[in-house]
């Protein structure tokens, strides 16, 4: 690869922005992070216990200081944390400083991936995790559209066939790979 560009994964929890990131991160040779395994990593607790104690507002500041600093670095894959956009300086950072990969998914998909993660504070103690995450998404996934270079639906594909679908896209409109 000539030019180390950011790629930057956005989409709803359950999408699997860490998984499709850390395989296209090693197929390109690319760094990878995990904004909220970042955000532990720095706090030393789970992003329940942060949520918990600091409230969403607490960590959202949190997240978007890691997604700034992150940002400024160079040749990394970079899996958001699916409220990081609705911060106008993360979706502002992210347009700017890489190409951004939305990663669509329905709910469906959602709720299967994530009914026994406790580790999702949002959806964690709802008493109506489809209807919490039918909320987020008509909150977000205009967000996400308006920072998207890439759209990728991951429904119905393997992890693998998404990679492939970015990593082909990324070379069309950017000549990575």
């Amino acid at each position: 690869m000539a030019e180390k560009r950011n790629i930057f994964l956005v989409g709803p929890m359950g999408a699997g922005k860490s998984t499709i990131g850390r395989q296209i991160a090693r197929q390109l040779h690319l760094e990878f992070y995990d904004s909220d395994s970042e955000i532990e990593r720095r706090t030393g607790a789970e992003i329940s216990w942060v949520f918990e104690l600091e409230g969403e507002e607490g960590f959202r500041a949190r997240e978007e200081k890691v997604i700034e600093e992150l940002t400024e670095n160079m040749g990394i894959v970079l899996a958001t944390g699916g409220g990081s956009v609705m911060s106008k300086e993360s979706r502002n950072r992210l347009s700017a400083r890489g190409v951004v990969v939305y990663l669509k998914t329905p709910i469906e998909k959602q709720l299967a991936r994530t009914q026994r993660d406790k580790r999702r504070p949002l959806i964690a103690e709802a008493e109506d995790p489809r209807k919490v995450l039918e909320e987020l998404a008509q909150e977000r996934d205009p967000l996400y559209e308006e920072i998207a270079d890439i759209t990728v639906q991951t429904d119905e594909q393997s992890a693998k066939f998404v990679v492939n679908d970015i990593i082909e896209q990324l070379e069309s409109i950017n000549g990575l790979g």
